[in-house]
């Protein structure tokens, strides 16, 4: 059995005027890392919800199929049941930040669940080095940088030791450099063996860690596979989400009939590839 399954899975918001998620079917098998992607309003953030059990728990409204996590159906199973299998970072994450210094918001989680206080007070610690928070121990979340606060969010999903991370345009507020702290971390997360689902548009960055690659327009999965191919395609530009800049420029290339061996997700394979074909 898959770790996600949707299964002819549609949702509308109360007082939409259309489904937020159309007919998904969709399966993510453990260890995945998969990235979402698509226009604004296309129901990124919406399936995102709909794996942790927001959607429909807290965000009601018209549901069709289900969706099964784990092997629990989130319809059936509360948020605070998936919260250990799927853990949700948001894109805003001062929306996520309840406690008064950093330490007490790694430990809020697994306090809630009844987690021994040793057990607690060794995922703090063991997160708080991870994600290089030592410094942050003591603050307040509210007087951190956005950059930090993604960190302290995700160090506080991190502990309550969930199967999956799914995280909701984690660098959309960030500058660059920030972005490609965050995403370094969810791609080592993801090489210890935990699945990640992310919603991003910074695909320059993401990519070239991912395994898959999920394109949504208007509530519905229109390509899913190999982020490569997926990339290539011209549906990206048709429906305009930003592919990387190298692969942007293989598609110019190819349109002038030169053929390169794959498609570069990053600068340094389209110089590469571009020196190998030279020298053939």
């Amino acid at each position: 059995m898959a770790l996600i399954e949707f299964s002819n899975f549609s949702f509308k918001y109360y007082g939409a005027d259309s489904l937020a998620l159309k007919k998904i079917d969709l399966t993510i098998e453990e260890d995945e890392y998969v990235v979402v992607t698509g226009p604004s309003g296309c129901g990124k953030t919406t399936l995102c919800r709909t794996i942790n059990g927001l959607v429909p728990h807290f965000h009601r409204g018209y549901i069709a199929g289900n969706v099964i996590v784990d092997g629990m159906n989130t319809r059936e199973h509360e948020v605070a049941e998936l919260a250990t299998t799927a853990g949700l970072v948001f894109q805003q994450p001062e929306n996520q930040l309840v406690t008064l210094n950093v330490e007490k918001e790694i430990a809020f989680g697994p306090e809630n669940l009844g987690v021994p206080p040793e057990e607690v007070r060794s995922r703090v610690d063991e997160l708080i080095s991870l994600l290089e928070l030592e410094h942050l121990r003591d603050k307040h979340p509210h007087e951190m940088s956005g950059g930090e606060q993604q960190r302290v969010a995700m160090a506080a999903t991190l502990a309550l030791k969930p199967k999956i991370l799914v995280a909701d345009e984690p660098t959309s507020n960030l500058d660059p450099k920030s972005a490609e702290t965050i995403l370094d971390i969810v791609s080592s997360l993801n090489r210890r063996d935990m699945t990640v689902v992310i919603v991003e548009h910074r695909l320059d960055l993401v990519s070239k860690d991912a395994s898959r690659l999920i394109l949504m327009d208007k509530g519905e999965v229109i390509a899913d596979g190999d982020p490569r191919e997926v990339l290539a395609m011209d549906l990206c530009e048709e429906i305009g989400v930003g592919v990387p800049k190298a692969t942007a420029v293989y598609k110019r290339l190819l349109r002038s009939g030169v053929h390169l061996d794959r498609v570069p997700l990053t600068g340094q394979e389209l110089a590469q590839l571009t020196k190998e074909g030279i020298l053939r």
